[in-house]
């Protein structure tokens, strides 16, 4: 009957605030050294967290390859000597949700539960981060499981072009490394890898608590202490290494028997927080962020019907996320297409954007920013994006009027002084 009525919650009450109203973050550090941020809001008896750590993919190393992933995958399946099918069990028989997620950056759990439930469900989603047993019959269960994933992955156009792109663009940088490893780094992991991962990654100093909910601000502060102080008190993890910025154009070209060319091109982009973050921002809509909007588009797509669909973005990272330009178009084309596009980027470049083109940019972006924040769900991935990478407090409530005070002076600028046209470098997988 709970999880009924649970379900029921989750369908009919995703909004939680108006598009008007903001978002009241509180923030403050345990005893143990995690930072906490925390959103009060009664409107629905449910309480969302996450527990963030930098433990993502680019903490491996070239020999360890796959590692990060894996932990953070064996945690939830055997954790004070519960087994996965207890813990499972246990978070179903409450209607409650776990979850994790694994980028470069970082690694995180995540919990849903009912606020009335919410001290069964920690218990078990503190037993995950507290005490994971990493299980060798398990471990050599899922290395099988994952390898034959890999194995999979090397025959698919997609994974090859991403797995190329990021080892070109970022070389010996962990940025460049495949996150979910390789087959023989994967092969080579052992629970005492695991165990020694957890300890020195999953510290408390360097943890990111966020919770959004039904509970009281005194409640918030129990949670977080208790999950805090149950986690690793090992030294803060330190910074990532720097990137090191093409010097050259690179080109690789690897051979497929796909119909389609998959095509990805860029350059090292930027830092969240970074300054030039909404310059770039607002310039990629309109370049090619923006859906059959985009100027890429128009020029790729509408004018020569070379492919369905030409993107770019900017991902921001704790060092500089890739820009990336994406496509697929016929193998007979890839060098056409990719002639567009590269023509299409030195003219935005050189040219910057119209007056039109940026209030429409704007109309679009602050308008649709509300969507953004109609759930406690989306909240919490704020929350936790702005704890993790440092972010002020006011991040969402500035957030439009970053964007509205920007000028297509600005925009061409930080274009010109972040991407080298002529330095990009470009992956294509099938061509002919």
């Amino acid at each position: 009957m709970k999880k009924f009525q649970f379900l029921i919650i989750l369908m009919t009450g995703l909004v939680t605030f108006s598009s008007h109203a903001a978002v009241k973050i509180e923030h403050w550090q345990t005893t143990s050294g995690s930072r906490v941020y925390f959103v009060e809001n009664h409107d629905l008896p449910i309480l969302d967290m996450s527990v963030g750590f930098p433990a993502g993919s680019a903490r491996n190393t070239s020999e360890t390859a796959g590692l990060a992933g894996v932990t953070l995958h064996m945690m939830s399946l055997g954790a004070a000597s519960m087994n996965e099918e207890e813990i499972t069990n246990a978070f179903a028989d409450i209607g409650a949700e776990k979850g994790g997620s694994l980028d470069a950056d970082q690694a995180s759990f995540s919990l849903r539960t009912l606020a009335s439930e919410k001290d069964k469900a920690l218990t078990v989603f503190n037993k995950i981060l507290h005490q994971p047993d990493f299980p060798q019959a398990v471990l050599a269960r899922e290395k099988t499981r994952i390898i034959a994933g890999l194995q999979e992955d090397e025959t698919q156009p997609e994974s090859i072009v991403n797995k190329a792109f990021m080892q070109a663009l970022y070389g010996k940088h962990p940025y460049g490394l495949p996150d979910s490893g390789e087959v023989n780094t994967i092969e080579a992991i052992k629970r005492e890898d695991l165990q020694a991962f957890y300890q020195q990654y999953y510290s408390a100093k360097s943890s990111v608590i966020a919770l959004i909910g039904d509970v009281t601000n005194a409640e918030a502060r129990e949670i977080a202490e208790k999950v805090s102080a149950g986690l690793p008190q090992t030294a803060a993890v330190g910074a990532l290494p720097k990137v090191s910025l093409p010097t050259a154009a690179y080109k690789q070209e690897i051979s497929h028997p796909a119909s389609q060319a998959h095509i990805l091109l860029g350059y090292p982009g930027i830092t969240r927080g970074d300054a030039d973050y909404f310059p770039l921002y607002v310039g990629n809509y309109i370049l090619g962020g923006g859906g059959f909007v985009s100027r890429l588009t128009e020029e790729v797509r509408e004018k020569r019907g070379l492919v369905y669909s030409v993107y770019s973005y900017f991902i921001p990272m704790a060092e500089q996320g890739p820009f990336q330009v994406g496509l697929q178009t016929k193998k007979e084309q890839a060098d056409e297409a990719l002639k567009v596009v590269n023509e299409t980027l030195a003219n935005f470049m050189k040219n910057g954007v119209t007056a039109q083109e940026l209030q429409a940019a704007k109309s679009n972006i602050t308008g649709g920013f509300p969507m953004r924040l109609d759930s406690n769900r989306d909240i919490l991935g704020y929350l936790s994006m702005i704890g993790f990478y440092g972010l002020p407090l006011t991040y969402l409530d500035d957030f439009n009027q970053e964007v509205n005070k920007l000028t297509a002076v600005q925009i061409k600028d930080a274009f010109t002084r972040r991407l080298k046209v002529d330095h990009f470098v470009s992956v294509i997988v099938g061509a002919q």
